[in-house]
């Protein structure tokens, strides 16, 4: 019998050196490779916020590398919340 992934989905705030540094695109880029949907965009305050769904093993894969981020950035944190699994988005996007 084949099991299907657990689903989670998330809600992080990074901080940091994270805007100006390609942190979006490369976190879009990097949710796509992992097969993750969802969005992430730029605060006004200099975070980076995002939520993205998909199996718990891709999320807590792109979890790590949001700890890191591109080689430009400087993470100083990044905050998760659980989020309910809604399968409402059809992608990984880049907001404004």
């Amino acid at each position: 019998m084949w099991d299907a992934p657990a689903m989670r989905r998330i809600h992080a705030i990074v901080s940091g050196r994270v805007q100006g540094v390609s942190y979006r695109a490369s976190t879009a880029s990097e949710a796509r490779r992992l097969g993750v949907t969802g969005w992430v965009r730029n605060l006004p305050d200099g975070r980076v916020e995002l939520e993205a769904e998909g199996p718990d093993d891709q999320i807590a894969a792109l979890v790590t590398w949001c700890h890191a981020g591109p080689p430009s950035a400087q993470v100083s944190g990044v905050a998760i919340e659980e989020r309910e699994v809604t399968g409402k988005d059809t992608a990984f996007s880049v907001t404004r």
